[in-house]
């Protein structure tokens, strides 16, 4: 079981999310902006964190370089999470030093495996 922090402003899509993890055995703590994300993962240092690139406060590139800015967060998996087209999500999460993008809509049968794929186990 993994800590997930899900930084999303979409209540439909956190939900979603967050349910399907949970289903999965999964704790998830759902964040729903920049600010309130940043300060989740850094008190809590998940074992990965997935961020919405579009948030209403603060862009996902700055929350981004922000926590990898830290060192004790180092070795979490950040996963952008985003609606653009799979390219230009590509393109834009490994340029802000992502280790993986899930595009939006997500895929309900194989969204837990692409998440857990990232999660690195002791």
């Amino acid at each position: 079981m993994s800590l997930i922090v899900v930084i999303e402003d979409n209540p439909e899509n956190s939900r979603m999310v967050a349910k399907l993890l949970r289903a999965a055995s999964h704790n998830v703590i759902v964040a729903e902006d920049g600010e309130t994300g940043l300060t989740t993962v850094f008190e809590q240092r998940p074992d990965l964190v997935l961020i919405d690139l579009g948030l209403p406060d603060i862009d996902g590139q700055t929350v981004i370089a922000l926590i990898k800015q830290q060192p004790e967060l180092a070795n979490v998996p950040l996963i952008a999470f985003t609606a653009f087209p799979p390219d230009t999500a590509q393109s834009m999460a490994t340029a802000y030093g992502c280790h993986g993008v899930i595009t939006k809509p997500i895929n309900t049968r194989t969204f837990v495996n692409q998440l857990e794929a990232f999660i690195t186990k002791p």
